[in-house]
């Protein structure tokens, strides 16, 4: 295909008007392409493994929502049953039949959880899933991992990574001294660390939070043991630990990352938080857990959690039809293709003489633009950044669109066939030499 011009007309024109009314013209700040520069695409349309923007273009999409689409875009199935929701209502304000299904269908998947709590978004998740932990301990520390992302809550926004990440700030302006203080940040898979952590306030620390295979500063899987590590030492000084799948749940696994790394020996995680896959492409996630601890939320224990849209039937419907569709066949279909994308992309940037690492969790990957292997934080951020944005850009122009950022995980879906597959890797070739030329630039 003839390359795409790097300006985008109509996207511009877009961005322009957005300019004027809301913040960077973005609802979601990694969306501005900031970290790569150029024009960030407006979408008009996606189906299948693809999207349109409003210049005309089309996309194979590695992006996916940032991983709802697990089965691509407008699968017939959900399409159906949003429409069937939608015919009888849009909200309601009360119970509905649709958010029970759902919530037996998460407790039916992930064999620790016993029961669910429906909310909107991820954010709203792993706050009250805190909330939660904080009330059933009595205490007030929580301890995360630098370069975990949890979402945009105050106490848990200090070394994140995602857009944090992206925008090199380790801390965000509007978070109170006194909340940031309440947080304990480690280094990511050094138990010793935590041990170290729980022998000098263990009496203090309410729980442990981290994402089950992190991939907000790219794709860092947990060190074997790791989290078995996290589950005996938060037993033993009487905390929680919450198991973040908002990303992973459902997408590496039908029971998402612990359905890949557990049981444990020491025994699962106390509270689980879920989204993106588990709302297929709507606003819903949700936090779950051990019987005995969820209840101690409102309307039978203490602890006070509520959300006017909490388990809106269009969005419960979507997530239902969603998580039916993913079945054996679909989790190998996603193996698949990520294991050509990630072989094309190991071979053209080897070919280049790039220094590159692929990381995976599940068929969830990304590249790293340095060599060895990345475990923590301080290695994610140690990559070439200005080789990621000379790849992103050259994989743009040849209609292969990708995370915007060096620090995000690239997602595939079930709707990706043979001839999306052959577009990427027919794309990585130039990619390559970009990133090659790229790196021989700056280090000149």
């Amino acid at each position: 295909m003839t390359p795409y011009p790097f300006d985008a007309p109509a996207s511009q024109a877009l961005l322009e008007r957005a300019l004027a009314v809301t913040p960077g013209g973005v609802n979601s700040p990694v969306r501005a392409f900031r970290a790569v520069g150029g024009t960030p695409r407006f979408m008009a349309s996606g189906n299948g493994p693809y999207l349109t923007d409003v210049d005309g273009r089309e996309y194979v999409d590695l992006v996916g929502s940032w991983g709802p689409m697990i089965l691509g875009h407008r699968h017939p199935a959900v399409v159906e049953a949003v429409q069937a929701a939608a015919a009888d209502g849009f909200s309601f304000g009360t119970p509905s039949e649709n958010e029970v299904r759902l919530c037996e269908e998460i407790v039916a998947r992930v064999e620790p959880v016993e029961q669910v709590r429906l909310v909107s978004s991820g954010t709203e998740a792993t706050m009250s899933a805190i909330r939660l932990a904080r009330g059933y301990t009595g205490r007030s520390l929580i301890v995360k991992f630098a370069g975990c992302y949890h979402g945009h809550v105050d106490s848990l926004l200090a070394q994140a990574g995602s857009g944090v990440a992206t925008f090199a700030l380790p801390d965000s302006a509007g978070v109170p001294k006194e909340m940031a203080a309440e947080t304990i940040v480690l280094p990511y898979n050094d138990l010793a660390a935590v041990e170290q952590a729980f022998a000098a306030q263990g009496a203090e620390i309410a729980a442990v939070i981290t994402e089950a295979s992190p991939g907000n500063m790219g794709v860092v899987p947990p060190a074997p043991g790791f989290t078995e590590g996290l589950r005996r030492i938060t037993a033993a000084h009487g905390a929680l630990l919450i198991s973040d799948e908002v990303m992973t749940g459902f997408r590496c696994s039908a029971a998402g990352w612990y359905g890949l790394e557990g049981p444990y020996d020491a025994g699962a995680p106390d509270l689980f938080t879920f989204g993106k896959v588990m709302g297929g492409g709507f606003p819903a996630a949700a936090f779950g857990g051990r019987a005995d601890v969820m209840a101690l939320l409102a309307p039978v224990g203490p602890v006070y959690q509520a959300g006017t849209l909490s388990g809106n039937p269009v969005a419960t419907a979507a997530g239902r039809a969603t998580l039916e569709q993913c079945t054996p066949a679909l989790y190998q279909r996603l193996d698949e293709v990520a294991d050509a994308i990630t072989a094309a992309l190991d071979t053209e940037l080897g070919r280049a003489g790039v220094p590159h690492t692929i990381q995976r969790a599940g068929s969830m990957f990304s590249v790293f633009f340095r060599d060895g292997a990345v475990t923590d934080y301080d290695g994610a951020r140690a990559q070439h950044v200005p080789a990621f944005g000379a790849f992103f850009h050259s994989m743009l122009s040849q209609g292969v669109y990708l995370p915007p950022s060096a620090f995000e995980s690239w997602f595939v879906s079930g709707a990706h066939d043979d001839a999306a597959v052959d577009r990427v890797v027919s794309a990585v070739p130039a990619a390559a030499a970009a990133a090659a030329e790229a790196f021989a630039t700056i280090d000149s």
